[in-house]
């Protein structure tokens, strides 16, 4: 365990979604009042850029305004990231036996796995993430037959 940091490293597209949007999210989704009880579970903001380091500074700012105390969440500049082993990938997808089968055949390799964007999608809609309606505008891109499709369904519908 050492001395890590759990994290996720976001990877998006500044011409679709802002680094601003990114921080409402991630605060939005955040209790940012709370101490973490160990560096592993600490809550950061790593930054790539002085305007990123600045927009992370005035979100934290804002946050603490609204809880009206005081912030945990350190901002610091981005290191080297270190992805998960692949079995702690795509948790929520791992637990559903019959649509991992398939992704299992489309992406034989652990690393294709992991690299799938159809599988991260498909992991968000199993971990309750999504709607049906956003499920059923994109189900035909994630490339799961129709018995896949009629198990996400139902597990979309039951969350």
């Amino acid at each position: 365990m050492g001395d890590h940091s759990e994290s996720i490293r976001i990877e998006y597209d500044p011409a679709r979604v802002s680094y601003e949007a990114l921080l409402d999210i991630f605060w939005e989704n955040h209790s940012p009042g709370s101490r973490s009880f160990s560096r592993q579970y600490a809550s950061f903001i790593f930054y790539h850029s002085e305007e990123q380091r600045k927009s992370a500074i005035a979100s934290r700012e804002r946050a603490a305004a609204r809880i009206k105390g005081h912030i945990y969440t350190e901002i610091v500049p981005a290191s080297t990231f270190y992805p998960a082993e692949a079995y702690h990938q795509k948790y929520g997808l791992r637990s559903e036996k019959e649509i991992m089968r398939e992704f299992s055949s489309f992406y034989p390799a652990d690393h294709q796995f992991v690299a799938s964007t159809a599988a991260a999608r498909v992991n968000g809609y199993v971990s309750g993430e999504g709607t049906m309606e956003e499920l059923e505008a994109e189900l035909g891109s994630l490339g799961l037959s129709e018995e896949g499709r009629r198990i996400l369904r139902k597990i979309v519908k039951s969350n």
